[in-house]
């Protein structure tokens, strides 16, 4: 049984994944993103279509992006004072996603689609269970975006944003994602191509728009720390990267919903997802540029204390 709450664990990046509800994610995360990788060298090697619902897209993106959202939800918990069931929840969560990604390679192996396949009983077996699975990954992700937003934790406000968007926009996208299955069931059964909207729209688009944000904004948050930025300049670079990926997935909504492909922009879209790509490079460009300048004025400190120790 889990220990009762205890107080918000250390503010750090550091060894996260030591927190014993972290570490089963961690490990399977691993192991996930490993799998994505090996896949991904097959199709280098043997080559093949990038397209199409037995290629081998999808072991490559399902790996790797199964992966990283484990590792990313790992360390989430491991920022969280401690709950009765945690450490049950996460080890769900990881083998959630692992069986996801097992039968998706298991279908792709057999040479038949993962999703939108009723062809056989089984087939229609596995695709429900992965519906189920998906279900249970986004309650669990709901669960800690609330948590995130109520219980104190020890991290700072620049690194705390960068929490909160994250799980938000894992949320959003995990909600898409079960729009996608209900949308292309109605239209399978309606006789439509179940992974299009409209004319040529993209429902998977806006969900893989945002679904690691809750990787790239904590890590920008560490960057600029790492860069020497004071935290009410973290804050605001976090704060512009957040809003920049809200516009890049609103500018993947607004394009599926209007039945065009992911680049047959509008006018206004292309204003909003080039406004947010801008929102969205300029924190990088600022921690780049803080990093250039801070490894000159480090080097001049260290010899500035190497000519004093030695009496010069």
């Amino acid at each position: 049984m889990d220990a009762l709450p205890s107080p918000p664990p250390r503010s750090t990046l550091a060894r996260w994944w030591t927190d014993s509800r972290a570490s089963l994610p961690a490990a399977i995360g691993l192991v996930l993103i490993a799998s994505g990788c090996i896949y991904g060298l097959m199709w280098a090697v043997v080559g093949g279509s990038w397209e199409g619902p037995v290629s081998l897209r999808k072991p490559i993106l399902f790996g790797i992006s199964g992966g990283l959202t484990l590792l990313s939800l790992g360390w989430a918990w491991a920022q969280l004072p401690w709950r009765r069931g945690d450490r049950w929840l996460a080890g769900s969560l990881a083998v959630a996603l692992l069986i996801e990604v097992v039968a998706i390679d298991y279908q792709q192996w057999r040479g038949v689609p993962s999703h939108f396949n009723r062809q056989t009983p089984f087939d229609s077996f596995l695709y429900d269970a992965l519906g189920l699975l998906i279900l249970w990954v986004t309650l669990i992700a709901v669960d800690l975006m609330i948590r995130f937003f109520w219980q104190k934790t020890a991290l700072p406000a620049d690194m705390l944003l960068a929490a909160r968007g994250g799980l938000v926009l894992l949320v959003v996208s995990c909600l898409l994602g079960i729009w996608v299955s209900v949308l292309g069931e109605l239209r399978q059964q309606a006789g439509l191509e179940p992974e299009r909207f409209g004319l040529a729209g993209v429902p998977k688009f806006p969900h893989g728009a945002v679904i690691h944000a809750l990787q790239w904004l904590p890590l920008l948050a560490w960057g600029a720390r790492l860069a020497g930025l004071p935290e009410q300049a973290r804050l605001r670079l976090v704060a512009s990267a957040t809003l920049g990926t809200l516009l890049v997935g609103f500018f993947a909504v607004a394009q599926t919903l209007l039945g065009r492909s992911r680049w047959d922009t509008t006018s206004a879209t292309l204003l909003v997802l080039i406004v947010g790509l801008l929102l969205l490079a300029a924190p990088a460009v600022a921690i780049g540029v803080a990093i250039v300048k801070k490894v000159p004025a480090t080097k001049s400190r260290e010899a500035g204390e190497n000519r004093q120790g030695l009496g010069l």
